[in-house]
């Protein structure tokens, strides 16, 4: 690896995050805040539109290594992939998480009432963590079929 394929993501990434640096220190008001996470969100889609761009262009900066024995290392539908991968496990953990955080504090209401209800409240609490899990069997399966 050359330096220009290690800074050059590092300043992107600087770039993307620099609009949030007062809101994180707490020194944006409300307005601000909103205007700062739209600014953030606005590059970061910016960002990924032109890096979908400049794929499809042509345009090559980086040489790429290529195996001849498998036509996909290093194309773009290599990178959807393991795209696709991370979000499907992503977004499973983020929905388990929302699923864990509404059911556990009713689980743990039920049985502080009545003791009998435990393994029922625990299998609601389950039901949401397996949710993740599902999500982490199939971005193994997407990352098996690259």
């Amino acid at each position: 690896m050359n330096i220009l394929e290690i800074l050059l993501p590092l300043f992107f990434v600087l770039m993307i995050t620099l609009p949030l640096i007062k809101v994180f220190r707490g020194k944006a008001n409300r307005k601000q805040a909103k205007v700062r996470l739209y600014t953030h969100i606005s590059l970061f889609f910016a960002l990924v539109a032109l890096t979908f761009m400049w794929q499809l262009s042509g345009i090559h900066v980086f040489a790429a290594i290529t195996d001849p024995t498998n036509p996909f290392t290093g194309s773009i539908a290599q990178g959807l992939g393991f795209l696709g991968a991370a979000l499907a496990t992503g977004l499973s953990s983020l929905g388990a998480g929302i699923a864990v955080a509404a059911a556990a504090p009713a689980a743990i209401g039920a049985f502080s009432e009545n003791e009998k209800n435990f393994g029922k409240s625990l299998i609601f609490v389950a039901l949401g963590e397996g949710v993740a899990i599902y999500g982490l069997l199939i971005s193994i399966l997407i990352i098996n079929a690259l």
